[in-house]
C-alpha cells in the first residue's frame, strides 16, 4: 500500500496567503510570500498536487484570485485543485481556463445538487466534493451556513454518478494545529471504499502524517503546519521521496 499523498494548501485573500482559524474570517493571519513562489517550492519537493482554496470567492460566491491561479499554474507543472467560488457553469470553466485541474465542489452540491450531478457526468474525475462539516452537518457558502444535512447523505448522493474523490475538512479543527479528527475519516473510508476521502483540518505536525498514515488514509491537506513551520520543506521531500514505498506502521 501506497503512503498518503501529503498535499499541501494554499488559500488565498486578494492575492496573498492567509490561514482562517476554524474558518473565521475575523481571525486570519497573512503570511509573506508570493503564492506562485510557494507553489513551485512544494513542486520543487516532489509534491504531486496542491490544494488552492479562494477565501474571497468562497464568501462572495464567484472567483476573486484567477490570477493567482494563472501565475501558480505558470509556476508549477503539478495537479492543482481549486475551490471557492465556484457556483456555475461559467465559473467552472473560469477556472479550468486558469489552469486548474481539478475543481473542489462544497456548497453548490449541496445547495443544488442537480447542477453537481450535471457537472459530474460532463468532467467526471476532475470534480471533488468538497464536505465541509460543522457539528455532524454540512456547512456551505464559506463556512458562513450550515444546512440540515449529514456527509454520508450527501457522498451518497453523488456516488453512483461517478464520484471519485472527496475532501472533508473538521471545521472546528482546521487552523487549531490540535490533530485532525482521525475516527471520521476512517469511519468514511471504510463506509466507502471506493472513493478517496482527503484529511483536512488539524494537521500539526509529521506525527500527525504518519499517524494517519498506519490507519490507511490515502490523502491529506496540510496548511497552518507548514506556514508555522512545524512542517519542514525537507519533511515535505523525505515524505515525497517514500510516498511509494510501504507504508510503515
Amino acid at each position: 500500500m501506497s503512503r498518503i499523498r501529503i498535499i499541501p494548501a494554499i488559500d488565498l485573500i486578494e492575492g496573498r496567503c492567509v490561514r482562517l482559524t476554524r474558518g473565521d474570517y475575523g481571525r486570519k493571519k497573512i503570511y509573506d510570500g508570493d503564492p506562485a513562489e510557494l507553489a513551485r517550492a512544494y513542486a520543487d519537493c516532489g509534491v504531486r498536487r496542491i490544494h488552492l482554496v479562494d477565501l474571497d470567492g468562497a464568501r462572495e460566491g464567484s472567483p476573486k484570485n484567477l490570477r493567482t491561479l494563472e501565475a501558480v499554474a505558470t509556476a508549477v507543472d503539478c495537479e492543482l485543485e481549486w475551490g471557492g467560488g465556484i457556483a456555475d457553469a461559467a465559473a467552472l470553466h473560469s477556472v479550468f481556463d486558469a489552469g486548474a485541474s481539478h475543481a473542489i465542489i462544497g456548497s453548490v452540491a449541496a445547495l443544488h445538487p442537480e447542477r453537481f450531478e450535471e457537472w459530474l457526468s460532463r468532467y467526471g474525475a476532475k470534480m471533488i466534493l468538497g464536505a465541509d462539516v460543522r457539528d455532524g452537518k454540512i456547512a456551505v457558502r464559506g463556512w458562513q451556513e450550515s444546512v440540515p444535512l449529514g456527509i454520508e447523505a450527501l457522498v451518497e448522493r453523488f456516488l453512483p454518478l461517478g464520484l471519485r474523490e472527496c475532501i472533508v475538512t473538521e471545521i472546528s479543527r482546521d487552523g487549531m494545529l490540535q490533530g485532525p479528527a482521525s475516527e471520521l475519516y476512517v469511519r468514511l473510508q471504510r463506509a466507502f471504499p471506493e472513493l478517496r476521502f482527503t484529511v483536512s483540518g488539524g494537521v500539526s505536525g509529521m506525527s500527525d502524517i504518519r499517524a494517519l498514515d498506519a490507519l490507511h488514509l490515502r490523502a491529506v491537506i496540510v496548511g497552518k503546519a507548514l506556514y508555522e513551520n512545524r512542517i519542514t520543506l525537507k519533511d515535505i521531500l523525505l515524505w515525497s521521496q517514500s510516498e511509494s514505498s510501504p507504508a510503515s506502521m
